[in-house]
């Protein structure tokens, strides 16, 4: 598949979350200062300003979206004849669907590059109890996530959990007035790691499926117990099956399937939909499903269990 010619970044993120602040201090860097011209569309109006003259300075011309009517795919390849931009630096709507403009019909040449996301952690909970729909699609497929004004470290690892079962890929920040937030999650599991058998409770569920994505090297080797519902997709040989569990990344109409491939002799006789107790070592390996290297369990035993009826949450 061929690369884009104009490089297009888009910056999304609720109001006054630190997009334009991203935006200020990024434009401005060294490593940005490339030859030829950026095109910075405005579609929102927040507290923060660009400095009309540093922004000639670094070879920025800005464009403002009125409504989201206006961004369409006529306009932008209106904008794309009047200024033949090298690159698209977009700072999105937060009160718009990023799903609109993402299924949008770019001019020729010109592709998504990055998605990055800001967020102001201190009203992240108000924004995700009321807008969670929105947030969902901000962060789904990006590669940054950036929590700025940090003040309390106690929610900081639900937050991260809630971006990463949308986005596994993402790398997510956390930032308070001084920088940086680091080393807040090293002990954060509510389990023993160090037990002979590493019991995951019906609640915990949701953190060790997203911290043994995140590190792997803590759990390799490692024996765990966990009960959930049987998966049988039909490309599994008959050794094999998907144990997991519903959680909610939005809304109750929008759940997924959360679970790590599982070897055992007993496959063949589990029926999709059961719910089982496994007793599983865990490895590693590379497979389709994961895309790459993911968790691979060696069931030790399976029985069967009681439904658990709750969904997954992650903060």
């Amino acid at each position: 598949m061929k690369e884009p010619d104009v490089l297009v970044y888009l910056m999304t993120g609720f109001l006054d979350s630190g997009k334009t602040q991203f935006l200020k201090f990024t434009l401005s860097q060294d490593y940005f200062q490339i030859r030829g011209k950026t095109l910075l569309l405005l579609c929102e109006e927040g507290e923060e300003e660009y400095d009309p003259e540093e922004m000639k300075r670094c070879n920025v011309v800005t464009e403002y979206v009125e409504s989201q009517e206006q961004l369409s795919e006529v306009y932008l390849r209106e904008l794309d004849e009047k200024h033949h931009p090298e690159r698209v630096v977009i700072e999105y709507n937060g009160m718009w669907k990023v799903s609109d403009f993402e299924k949008m019909k770019l001019p020729d040449g010109w592709g998504i590059e990055q998605k990055l996301t800001t967020v102001d952690a201190s009203t992240f909970q108000m924004y995700l109890t009321n807008l969670k729909p929105l947030f969902v699609e901000m962060v789904r497929g990006a590669e940054l996530v950036l929590f700025n004004r940090c003040t309390e470290i106690r929610p900081l690892a639900g937050y991260r959990r809630s971006v990463k079962v949308v986005s596994p890929q993402a790398e997510v920040i956390f930032e308070d007035e001084n920088g940086e937030v680091e080393n807040i999650f090293e002990d954060d599991v509510p389990y023993n790691l160090d037990a002979p058998v590493v019991e995951i409770r019906p609640e915990d569920y949701g953190i060790w499926y997203v911290d043994m994505m995140e590190h792997p090297d803590r759990y390799k080797g490692k024996t765990v117990e966990f009960t959930a519902r049987v998966l049988k997709p039909k490309s599994f040989p008959s050794k094999f099956f998907l144990p997991g569990r519903m959680a909610m990344t939005c809304c109750a109409d929008d759940t997924t399937f959360l679970g790590y491939v599982c070897k055992s002799a007993y496959a063949s006789k589990l029926k999709a939909g059961q719910w089982v107790t496994v007793r599983a070592k865990i490895g590693f390996a590379k497979l389709a499903l994961y895309r790459g290297e993911g968790p691979v369990l060696e069931a030790e035993n399976v029985e069967l269990a009681d439904p658990i009826e709750q969904l997954v949450y992650f903060n």
